[in-house]
């Protein structure tokens, strides 16, 4: 997701042991021991993986007004999206009552019958270890350097994947996301050629692998395991704030510093896209609190408008998604599993400020429940033990994608109009029962 608990809580021992880690004197800018920096391949089995957000820039946002309309937010300069409303009793994240609850999502409303191309540039990037003078760093036993790279079969991959090609699903034929929005608005579009049918609404997008980029993470904000031959590496944790700042361009005008800021520079990434930077089993911890492990997360950048698109603010809609290999998460998350659920989360979510009310996802098996107040698909389904990856067979490979919340659900709509009646996609089964309704914040019944 982009709002799945970032910032959650492990246990007390395990965030004092981080903390230890992190504030030692190993971690001295000028001098990092990198032997306290390497962990074994099954130190991720411990976590819970998830997604995230970037706090610092939702933080700053606030409520849209409710406006009921089918074009676009105004006066942005962004990718096609369409907006609506529902009504539903609840309360905002202050505590106050609040009924009417606006969102945006990318394409075009169902109503419109139309079919909608987003470019969709996928950014691989390579994440090097470097020292205080920026030089990269090797591993004081291999001597490997501290070099990940996105490889061409993770590429290929991922291009070759149901997010961009075609696949059977009980919505019909086509791409994930486009069939997922075709499920939630089932009873919103036109069915007069049948489900199947190439025509009518959809929302497709059009990937375009771009060059790759290259972001620089100081040792001291980096935990990593060498592969089994000595190389680097079978996966790296980074300091989601450092990851962030290297990602992020930090000040106006835009510069080539960071990762986005080159990319927006050169044309790669553009308004009217929606970018994934693609990043090789690369995830994020919180040397705070020694949460882990965010695979992934969806935002915007903003910049402020320029004379050649009439002053108008723009808006660069993009997803951080790592590649999963398999056996170093549970659940079966993998491959594109954190791409799906970021991805998903774009289209139903793309600005991250689809409030909605609050709702508690539990997991039946363990009673573990997440509790939150936003339209965010995949953090339903990610709080879940099982039943949470959905596996599709595509050009002759295996790929697990998240299974997702459905629309109907965060309206708290019953029976669901979605295809089947359903509330979760592809696997109806999934989430069969809604949140309690009408719940304060932090999901405590109203009195």
């Amino acid at each position: 997701m982009s709002k799945l608990a970032f910032r959650r809580a492990y246990s007390a021992l395990l965030a004092l042991t981080f903390a230890s880690l992190l504030t030692s004197s190993a971690f001295a800018a000028n001098k990092v021991d990198l032997h306290t920096r390497k962990v074994s391949k099954d130190y991720l089995k411990k976590f819970t993986p998830k997604s995230g957000m970037n706090v610092e820039n939702s933080v700053a946002r606030k409520r849209s007004a409710s406006v009921r309309a089918s074009s676009g937010i105004s006066g942005v300069d962004t990718l096609t999206n369409w907006t609506d409303s529902f009504t539903e009793p609840g309360f905002d994240n202050a505590g106050n009552p609040q009924s009417v609850w606006p969102y945006a999502m990318v394409g075009n409303a169902p109503e419109s019958h139309r079919t909608t191309f987003i470019n969709a540039p996928v950014i691989p990037v390579t994440l090097q270890v470097v020292d205080a003078s920026g030089n990269v760093v090797n591993d004081p036993d291999t001597g490997a350097p501290l070099i990940q790279r996105v490889t061409p079969g993770i590429v290929n991959a991922v291009l070759e994947s149901p997010l961009f090609e075609a696949f059977a699903y009980t919505s019909g034929f086509g791409q994930f996301n486009d069939q997922m929005q075709r499920a939630e608005f089932w009873d919103r579009i036109h069915h007069g050629h049948g489900w199947e049918s190439e025509n009518g609404w959809h929302t497709l997008l059009n990937s375009r692998l771009k060059r790759t980029r290259t972001m620089s993470i100081p040792a001291s904000a980096v935990l990593y395991a060498l592969n089994a031959d000595g190389t680097c590496c079978e996966f790296m944790l980074v300091d989601d704030s450092t990851f962030t700042a290297a990602l992020f361009p930090p000040t106006f005008p835009v510069d080539n510093t960071t990762v986005i800021g080159a990319a927006e520079l050169a044309g790669d990434m553009r308004t009217r896209d929606l970018t994934s930077f693609l990043f090789n089993n690369v995830y994020l911890f919180d040397a705070g609190s020694g949460s882990c492990c965010v695979l992934g997360f969806h935002e915007y950048d903003f910049e402020p408008g320029v004379p050649s698109n009439g002053n108008l603010p723009r808006f660069y809609v993009m997803d951080y998604s790592s590649w999963i290999s398999p056996g170093l998460f549970g659940g079966g998350f993998q491959d594109i599993t954190a791409m799906s659920h970021e991805i998903s989360e774009t289209f139903n979510d793309p600005f991250v400020n689809n409030w909605t009310p609050w709702w508690l996802s539990l997991d039946p098996a363990t009673g573990f429940g997440l509790c939150q107040d936003n339209l965010e698909t995949g953090d339903v389904v990610e709080v879940l033990s099982s039943n949470v990856t959905y596996t599709v067979g595509l050009n002759n490979r295996t790929y697990h994608l998240q299974n997702e919340a459905l629309f109907p659900w965060f309206a708290f709509e019953s029976p669901s109009p979605a295809r089947l009646g359903a509330y979760s996609f592809p696997d109806e089964t999934t989430v069969t029962t809604l949140s309690p309704p009408n719940l304060l914040p932090g999901c405590t019944p109203a009195p």
